[in-house]
């Protein structure tokens, strides 16, 4: 895909990586929509703010109405709200849900036919390592990521015949506010835009980012075992 002349929406422009993707697909010659449920926080040059709020399905419908053009999705407006499954509170892990899975889903079907109207596209969803393995400090946001690989998987099959490439990122902690109480290695945001974009010029399916990623990826085919060893 020729990133030059593709029009390109981003959720969760605001801060983060959402922000340094879209400073990178600006960098690149693209048209460029930042979406948030606070567009006045969208300062970016180049870039047309807009507000989308991906849990409320009357936002997303207004939003597919205004923006025209696009050929690219890019999903990565999330939550990260710390609640495990067995205590956490329940508009916390329904949060999460709605987020990541509900809302991922909602901006498909809103923009799905958007996209196939440009002769096809790309959709991206902006995964995690958390995707493949779930921490029981984070399990709500575990499992809501989790949904959205799935539902990654099986958007790629379905969109695949209507000329839509639809491809999932996973990266472990970043340097961005959500991961501001983590004290490990973190990727520079702007080094994971620069990858997700290659990607999608590319057509990948898959975009692994990190070295985490890469090793729970590994990882998976030796089950449970390889997972989780502290289960014995």
């Amino acid at each position: 895909m020729d990133i030059n002349t593709a029009t390109v929406l981003v959720t969760g422009a605001n801060r983060g990586l959402g922000r340094a993707l879209a400073q990178e697909l600006v960098a690149r010659g693209a048209t460029v929509y930042g979406a948030s449920r606070r567009p006045d926080q969208i300062d970016l040059p180049g870039v047309k703010a807009i507000r989308i709020d991906v849990t409320d399905p009357a936002s997303v419908a207004a939003a597919a109405e205004e923006a025209r053009g696009i050929s690219v999705l890019i999903n990565n407006a999330g939550s990260s709200t710390g609640a495990d499954l067995l205590t956490g509170g329940w508009d916390a892990v329904r949060l999460e849900m709605e987020t990541h899975y509900l809302g991922t889903l909602s901006m498909i079907r809103a923009f799905a036919p958007v996209i196939e109207a440009q002769g096809g596209g790309a959709v991206l969803n902006i995964l995690s390592a958390l995707s493949w393995i779930s921490l029981p400090t984070v399990g709500a946001y575990s499992a809501a990521k989790a949904a959205q690989w799935s539902l990654t998987n099986a958007m790629r099959q379905q969109l695949a015949p209507r000329g839509i490439t639809v491809a999932g990122l996973h990266v472990g902690y970043m340097d961005t506010d959500m991961a501001r109480h983590v004290a490990g290695p973190k990727s520079d945001p702007a080094d994971v835009a620069r990858a997700a974009v290659d990607g999608i010029a590319s057509g990948a399916a898959e975009i692994v980012v990190d070295d985490v990623s890469r090793q729970v990826q590994a990882d998976l085919s030796g089950g449970v075992a390889a997972l989780y060893p502290q289960l014995g």
